[in-house]
């Protein structure tokens, strides 16, 4: 299950630096246009990512969100990857969430977000819609209160979850964070999210563990890095990028490898590895949903960049 946004992301391209044309002693009065050379409408939201890189994986993955009155043609294209739509609540005078990208040379990016739609997403319940097939369930960007509730909702029904905030830690207090996290199986973050989490709930170091069983902190292009109590980090490398394109939608992608690997019952390092070869797919496109292959191809994959196949 993938408990999450469902957005439409405009994505656009800024061909210079952002840092060339911000500048810090101005920023009380900041007043700043990027002009893009160029720009895609595209499907996405962090559960549609995951759900789409999920079914590639040839997992049949239930989305639980919230959408707008402009959604039938994407969820028509969910069904037809192999994604369960049916707890998907459309709010019929509503459009469905907006995502405002712009990313420079050095990937740096500027966000803007419209909930639209996704503001009624606390009205979903993760128990309701559960369903009898789900085994795990990851918890990903949402509106706050929505986060909130499914967590508890996770944890009263005994549902295995990730919480994976993502952006949303700058929006959530530090006890929210806590109480989201306790109980959870994993947390997943980026490295600057983590130290955000971190600072915001006191809990640091060995201490996140008494909240959740490991950690998994996504690096960019360096990789990943798995914590876990009392051993040493796992450290994770990247996969070979043929070509990087865009690197929107590469954590999402990274999440639904680990993922797949994890309800396979693969030990972490795999499903470390199965995260970095899904989102080498993803920054060699441009959009969250325009990868595409096979697990056969993806296991080559996966081999070429680390020896073996996954098991």
């Amino acid at each position: 299950m993938i408990a999450g946004s469902l957005a439409f992301d405009h994505i656009m391209t800024f061909p210079g630096l952002f840092k060339d044309h911000i500048f810090p002693d101005k920023l009380d009065v900041i007043n700043i246009s990027f002009l893009v050379d160029k720009m895609e409408r595209q499907r996405g939201g962090c559960a549609g990512n995951v759900a789409y890189s999920l079914a590639l994986l040839g997992e049949h993955p239930r989305i639980v969100a919230t959408a707008g009155n402009d959604f039938e043609d994407y969820r028509r294209f969910l069904l037809d990857q192999g994604v369960d739509v049916e707890a998907i609540r459309i709010i019929d005078d509503e459009t469905t969430a907006c995502a405002f990208i712009t990313t420079d040379q050095s990937d740096s990016q500027i966000q803007g977000f419209y909930v639209g739609a996704m503001a009624h997403a606390s009205q979903l319940s993760l128990k309701e819609l559960a369903g009898d097939r789900a085994k795990v369930c990851i918890i990903s960007p949402d509106d706050p209160g929505a986060i909130s509730r499914q967590c508890q909702e996770a944890c009263e029904a005994s549902l295995a979850f990730f919480f994976d905030p993502s952006f949303q830690v700058t929006h959530m207090d530090g006890p929210t964070l806590r109480d989201c996290a306790h109980g959870a199986k994993g947390l997943m973050l980026n490295d600057y999210e983590y130290a955000v989490f971190e600072d915001k709930t006191s809990y640091r170091g060995d201490a996140v563990f008494e909240l959740v069983d490991f950690v998994v902190v996504t690096l960019g292009a360096k990789g990943s890095r798995i914590l876990r109590p009392g051993s040493p980090p796992i450290e994770v490398p990247p996969a070979a990028v043929a070509r990087a394109v865009d690197p929107t939608g590469a954590g999402d992608a990274f999440r639904a490898g680990f993922l797949a690997g994890w309800v396979e019952e693969f030990e972490l390092p795999v499903c470390g590895r199965m995260g970095s070869v899904a989102s080498a797919y993803a920054v060699e496109q441009y959009g969250t949903q325009t990868h595409a292959y096979g697990r056969d191809e993806f296991d080559r994959r996966y081999a070429e960049n680390f020896g073996e196949a996954p098991p």
